[in-house]
């Protein structure tokens, strides 16, 4: 089915050229990566699945899930279908995936209080694709915060919060998170704010942070007992992928986390232009130790491929798919393969083109996993959704 504007991608097109300015930014970055030991690999990604994903031959290092059977699983990730967001197809997609998840009582527990991480990028910043709604496209779809909501809800837990700190004042109720929240008697919370507190608190990265040493947030990340990240299926210029674990980015209060004044996006994670693609990675990295979640759900049923918004090489797609796991590396590195991606490729791979692989470095830190031959993938297997995306090829 097509939807607006949206299609299923045949395979993608790896000839793209790099304009000037990036080309001298990567080759910097690659300088970067020598002085530190670091080989940069190829352009392609290594890992394929056969014969969707764009790229060469994988080499020995980087085998597919197949290959892997000697490798215990670290982790669990389940895979759905769904070609559309009606309501009742969605409740029962997300709801299979927890099922094949198994194990999941912390987060579906009684009496808890729950909180659900959307992504409501750049509000009004940017116009739709034509036809398309930005939850049809670029946002997480409300319909996946709403089954998720009542299977919490179902199952007896006490509080539930929908948390963004949002671009502007009207993103819930412009993207159906108004309705939605009155419907689950769920409360809104814009973490631009320390509302419904007095003011923001301090929170500790544990074990210490690369980037920092604590975020100041909302309080009410501190009083919650489940995070739950539920992201959007896409590409990013500055991190390659943007899933479930950059997803805490939007933890962060806009006004607290940027280097001027008139910066609307939290230019302060980026730092200085050629300080981006080591400290960025680094950011998600230290969110993941500071704001751990219990449940990763990734909505790639209508996505983009080339951006995290409708600009520069951003164009929308169909995946019909839904990503979930305990292991929010785990879950990304499982979005990132269905993607056509390789979540162990190395800069300036596609789709870490201008950055390090911060899946690498999570695992590297015992963070989680991004190698597929220790994921357990549950439900639909990766061959079976795979939709090749773009990289973000442009700005």
């Amino acid at each position: 089915m097509e939807t607006g504007s949206t299609r299923r991608r045949q395979p993608a097109k790896n000839a793209r050229p790099v304009s000037r300015r990036d080309f001298l930014k990567l080759a910097a970055f690659i300088a970067s990566l020598v002085a530190a030991g670091c080989k940069p690999a190829g352009r392609h990604p290594t890992w394929v699945q056969t014969g969707d994903a764009p790229g060469e031959p994988a080499p020995a290092s980087h085998p597919s899930p197949s290959s892997a059977a000697s490798v215990a699983p670290r982790a669990r990730v389940a895979i759905a279908q769904a070609q559309t967001y009606d309501r009742t197809l969605i409740k029962q997609q997300v709801q299979a995936l927890v099922e094949n998840l198994g194990d999941v009582g912390d987060v579906f527990k009684p009496g808890t209080r729950a909180a659900l991480k959307v992504n409501l990028t750049s509000g009004a910043h940017f116009r739709p694709p034509p036809g398309l709604t930005a939850p049809e496209s670029y946002v997480t779809h409300p319909e996946v915060v709403r089954a998720l909501g009542e299977l919490l809800l179902d199952a007896g837990v006490r509080e539930l919060s929908i948390v963004e700190a949002v671009y502007d004042s009207g993103s819930f109720a412009l993207w159906g998170y108004e309705e939605i929240a009155r419907e689950l008697g769920a409360v809104l919370i814009d973490l631009n704010s320390p509302a419904p507190y007095a003011d923001f608190v301090s929170v500790p990265v544990k074990a210490g942070g690369s980037i920092y040493e604590s975020f100041i947030v909302n309080p009410i990340l501190t009083e919650i007992d489940t995070l739950i990240s539920v992201a959007k299926l896409k590409c990013h210029y500055n991190c390659g992928v943007t899933l479930s674990m950059k997803n805490r980015i939007g933890l962060l209060p806009v006004s607290r986390y940027r280097l001027s004044p008139d910066h609307w996006w939290r230019s302060a994670l980026h730092g200085v232009e050629e300080e981006t693609a080591v400290r960025l990675p680094g950011v998600i990295l230290d969110l993941q130790r500071a704001f751990p979640v219990r449940l990763a759900l990734i909505d790639g049923v209508l996505s983009a491929e080339g951006g995290e918004v409708p600009r520069g090489s951003f164009h929308p797609l169909q995946p019909g798919v839904l990503v979930a796991g305990r292991d929010p590396v785990a879950a990304d590195a499982v979005g990132t393969a269905v993607m056509g991606f390789d979540p162990l490729a190395e800069p300036p791979q596609p789709p870490f083109l201008r950055c390090q692989n911060y899946l690498t470095m999570a695992r590297r830190a015992d963070l989680g996993t991004n190698d597929l031959r220790e994921i357990q993938v549950t439900g639909l297997a990766i061959d079976d959704v795979q939709t090749p995306f773009e990289p973000a090829w442009e700005m």
